[in-house]
């Protein structure tokens, strides 16, 4: 029997930096992925979140879940800088987890830069 074309969840089972940003997508092992990602220890993952969407603490259910493997969360809110509302930031900070809101192009640097020392860091990226 014929199959159509599966759509799956998209998810890199694996730690790798960022090789390029920017068209509303990213480049990361030799794939690429349009929209934006969350990159945590289990993988990088599609993350479901418009530009413009309000950074509310449901957007960070998957990262909360794997907090005791990430110490350092940079979050790329965009072209520009949006804090996180403090609902956010006390949930992370009680997950033992500092946050950092930045543009997406110094939170993919910064990551790239923390990954390759090795450090437990985690990055929300909204595509640009």
């Amino acid at each position: 029997m014929a199959r159509g074309i599966e759509i799956r969840e998209a998810h890199f089972p694996g730690r790798a930096p960022i090789d390029a940003y920017g068209n509303g997508g990213f480049r990361f092992a030799d794939m690429s992925h349009r929209g934006s990602i969350l990159c945590l220890p289990s993988g990088i993952h599609g993350w479901q979140v418009e530009p413009d969407q309000p950074l509310d603490m449901a957007l960070f259910a998957q990262v909360l879940a794997e907090a005791g493997d990430i110490e350092f969360l940079l979050v790329g809110t965009g072209m520009s800088i949006r804090p996180l509302p403090a609902e956010l930031k006390s949930a992370l900070r009680a997950a033992n987890i500092s946050s950092d809101p930045m543009s997406t192009g110094a939170a993919v640097r910064t990551y790239n830069v923390m990954l390759a020392e090795s450090r437990a860091v985690a990055a929300a990226l909204i595509a640009v």
